[in-house]
């Protein structure tokens, strides 16, 4: 049947095709264990460009092992980057450093809020940068934002900045603590620097809102683990503004053995604290490749077009960095 074209026709469809997305990077080994990704991704207006930040993880025993480093580069297409800065987890010093977030504000400083491994309880935590230029961030120069202990969890990380109706809000992964916690408990918690991936707790979203952006005020959580494929893990990653709704793109898994190799769900929101999932039975966006993986999507929004960066499992195991570039009329 030949279809009419007409405003009361709908397209059916997914948001965009995986399989067809562009490559901007790949891991350095294509073996299980090996990523680049976790992006974040800011346009600049004033400079017409696209900043990227990424990291490099490596299985763990294989030196340097987990998130060993991160870089951000510059595109003016964003496709084709080329980096500006890099850091390397001794430069912090940490065991394995993750997703950040970056962010310009209105008098034209760049933030970069990063995620690392605390050295003092081998907990996650998140810092900020602050800089004229965003080449030129100071890890020496880095303020504590959130620590473990300042939420009353076992671990904070992977950062989602944004600004809406004046004031800076901060979406997180974090860990809640136990109801009973025993010595034996927070030792196995902690051990090995990555109390996400134990399975003594869960993978929660929360928010926190500043008027600074500097100094933030905890919210609490506002996308708990659900009932199926994603009731391991449910982390808000970013979201993308169609009035009145916010679309927020999450990373759900089922179990801990599904820990790093998370795929996409879909959940909306008015008000920024409750979310209602449209992925209930399954999630909607994942990899035909390897474990299925498709995370850490960070979408930016062009007006005219949709930039889509997530971090893509491939046959070997590893996992790439990919782009889809959608028109908003899709």
């Amino acid at each position: 049947m030949k279809e009419a074209k007409s405003s009361r026709y709908f397209k059916n469809g997914k948001l965009f095709d995986p399989e067809k997305g562009k490559t901007i990077l790949e891991p350095i080994k294509r073996e299980k264990g090996y990523w680049v990704g976790a992006p974040s991704v800011l346009y600049d207006e004033e400079k017409k460009k696209f900043y990227l930040y990424y990291r490099f993880r490596q299985p763990r025993g294989v030196n340097p092992d987990r998130g060993f480093e991160c870089h951000i580069a510059e595109s003016e297409d964003g496709i084709r980057f080329s980096n500006i800065w890099e850091a390397k987890k001794e430069n912090f010093p940490t065991s394995s450093v993750e997703k950040s977030s970056l962010f310009k504000t209105p008098n034209g400083k760049y933030l970069l809020y990063i995620s690392y491994v605390d050295q003092k309880d081998n907990r996650w935590r998140i810092d900020v940068m602050e800089s004229n230029e965003i080449s030129a961030f100071k890890l020496s120069n880095r303020k504590k934002v959130f620590t473990a202990d300042d939420i009353s969890a076992e671990g904070i990380k992977d950062p989602y900045v944004f600004s809406f109706k004046g004031k800076y809000y901060m979406i997180v992964s974090y860990a809640p603590t136990p109801s009973i916690v025993t010595n034996e408990l927070r030792k196995k918690m902690h051990e090995t620097g990555d109390v996400y991936n134990t399975g003594k707790t869960k993978s929660h979203t929360g928010l926190a809102e500043s008027h600074d952006g500097i100094n933030f005020r905890w919210l609490g959580d506002i996308l708990s683990p659900g009932n199926g494929w994603d009731s391991y893990a449910s982390r808000i990653s970013s979201l993308i503004y169609y009035p009145p709704l916010f679309v927020a793109f999450y990373d759900g898994s089922k179990s801990v053995e599904e820990n790093y190799e998370e795929k996409t769900g879909i959940a909306v929101t008015m008000d920024l604290k409750h979310y209602k999932r449209l992925t209930e039975e399954k999630p909607y966006l994942v990899s035909p490749h390897g474990s299925g993986s498709l995370r850490y999507m960070d979408a930016v929004d062009m007006g005219k077009k949709v930039f889509y960066y997530y971090e893509y499992s491939r046959e070997d195991g590893s996992h790439e960095l990919r782009v889809n570039i959608i028109g908003r009329e899709q």
